[in-house]
């Protein structure tokens, strides 16, 4: 029996959805489709450098999930890359989800929200500390 694909949590959809080498005519191109909660994987983890629990947790799959979507992502990209094919990005199983995320400073406890799809907020912005941290259920 097969199990059922759990929809993908989604934070951010940029307007540019198709990337295709430069100099080659779309007729002698072959095309590999990206879908968007592979994407998304591709964005928490390379972009913004979380870890497999961490992007796990944003999508609403398991750590083990997140790292096989992941896997076929930058598979789906190393191909398209190495053998010069376009990337239509679309479909998948997933939801957009618009929550603000809350984070906390380790330092002087400071609490404040960030827009989806911004990163990973670099330092406070009343102490300027480094250190820190994602809240639950934000």
């Amino acid at each position: 029996m097969v199990r059922p694909i759990i929809s993908r949590k989604v934070g951010f959809n940029p307007e540019v959805s198709y990337f295709k080498p430069r100099g080659i005519p779309m007729l002698d191109l072959e095309e590999i489709v990206l879908t968007v909660d592979e994407r998304e994987a591709i964005r928490l983890a390379d972009l913004q450098g979380l870890s497999h629990e961490e992007g796990g947790e944003l999508m609403g799959v398991s750590r083990a999930t997140f790292g096989r979507i992941l896997r076929n992502a930058r598979r789906i990209i190393a191909d398209a890359i190495i053998s010069g094919k376009a990337i239509n990005i679309q479909g998948g199983t997933y939801e957009m989800v618009e929550s603000p995320r809350l984070f906390n400073c380790e330092d002087c406890s400071h609490e404040w929200e960030e827009a989806p799809g911004t990163g990973r907020p670099e330092k406070c912005p009343s102490c300027g500390s480094g250190d820190i941290v994602r809240l639950k259920n934000a």
